[in-house]
């Protein structure tokens, strides 16, 4: 007869139990190139070929068409390992597919006419839209198949590559339908990133500014001296941060006691209340990068107003994002509605209202409620500064 821990006249139980998990996370120069066999190696065949299904963001090969040609060839001549269970799906990315239902749908289709189960894998090649829409499809289909991730901007490499959230847009609201599941693996590639154009490619350094805010006084420095040849693309300095943003991101995710948001808590969320609300004001001509860059800069003028964080790290933020090449405001900011973000945050995580703020560079705390003329105090400084940079 079977032991319990537990008496079985006991009428109520509140058992704990932890579900294992692994984030495979590999750096990689040419992932479909020399270091294939890295790549390779992250399917597990299971005594049978480890059967596969790609989707790439048409843009990224239209881009750099050899990603393309490369990964066929790979795919073609890895048959004693792989199985394509189909031809390589070449989709439009971006935002757009995150607000189009039947974009997901369509991802739903193809796993279930190549017979995908739970020892499948699905790989996505393509931005932190793209990989949030065919992650989301991944994670409910026979809930959950193995899915591995090449993000291909600097936002997704530096951040959302590793994050263990998978969502779309609904209801005019960022990220609403959406679950949490862990990836199977992420490949960050050096030379996925080699065609961004300039926008795209400083767009992901907000993150990056903004976790060296919250966790590490050493990499906000590196940050703030090395600003200018990042925006040059100085692929030393570049890997260095992306690097170093990513491992930060990953370890809160991995030791911070919340992967799944279950507490009130989002510290990673800092600029994002804001954030958010501007790219759907901006009819997402904001990038999310972008968004965050100016959210950033927000909060860090707030935190000086109101939580003491000293002026000089307030000023040296604003420097660090506008060296970057990012931008720190944008008309819509000034819009009414932009304060309606604050009730849309506290809805998306629940309970009360709880925001991250500074008061010191690697020294967050959490908030419950918003000084409203302070927080318009600083858009106002935010904005005289974007102004002065500008005429300067």
């Amino acid at each position: 007869m079977t032991s319990f821990p537990w008496s079985v006249a006991q009428d109520a139980l509140d058992v704990s139990f932890s579900v294992p998990q692994t984030m495979r996370l590999r750096f990689t120069k040419e992932c479909f190139g020399s270091d294939w066999d890295d790549v390779q190696s992250l399917f597990h065949a299971d005594h049978q070929k480890a059967r596969v299904q790609f989707w790439v963001d048409r843009a990224v090969v239209e881009a750099n068409p050899a990603i393309g040609d490369e990964l066929q060839r790979r795919l073609i001549g890895s048959s004693d390992r792989l199985e394509l269970t189909s031809p390589v799906r070449f989709v439009l990315g971006g935002e757009q597919i995150k607000n189009q239902e039947q974009s997901v749908e369509e991802i739903f289709r193809a796993i279930d006419a190549d017979g995908l189960d739970r020892r499948s894998y699905v790989c996505v090649i393509g931005g932190g839209a793209l990989l949030d829409a065919v992650g989301y499809a991944a994670a409910i289909a026979h809930r959950g198949i193995r899915l591995i991730r090449f993000p291909t901007t600097t936002l997704a490499q530096a951040d959302s590559g590793v994050g263990v959230k998978n969502a779309i847009n609904a209801y005019g609201k960022k990220n609403w339908k959406g679950t949490f599941a862990v990836p199977w693996a992420v490949v960050n590639d050096q030379s996925l990133l080699s065609q961004l154009s300039d926008r795209d490619f400083v767009a992901g350094f907000s993150e990056a500014v903004k976790v060296s805010l919250l966790k590490s006084s050493g990499a906000f420095r590196f940050l703030c001296e090395h600003a200018t040849s990042i925006a040059r693309r100085d692929w030393d300095a570049v890997m260095v941060a992306i690097r170093s943003s990513v491992l930060m991101h990953l370890h809160h995710i991995t030791h911070g006691g919340d992967p799944f948001e279950m507490q009130e808590s989002r510290p990673l969320d800092f600029g994002h209340w804001s954030a958010h609300k501007l790219e759907h004001l901006t009819r997402f001509r904001l990038r999310h990068g972008e968004a965050v860059s100016i959210g950033v800069a927000i909060d860090t003028v707030y935190s000086h107003l109101v939580h003491g964080l000293e002026r000089s790290d307030m000023m040296a933020t604003l420097k660090v994002l506008t060296e970057l090449g990012l931008p720190i405001f944008d008309p819509a900011v000034s819009s009414d509605a932009l304060f309606d973000g604050l009730e849309e945050f506290r809805q998306h995580l629940g309970g009360r209202l709880t925001v991250t703020m500074l008061r010191g560079v690697g020294g967050c705390i959490s908030v419950h409620e918003i000084d409203r003329k302070a927080m318009l105090q600083a858009i106002e400084i935010v904005q005289q500064y974007s102004e002065a940079r500008t005429l300067g």
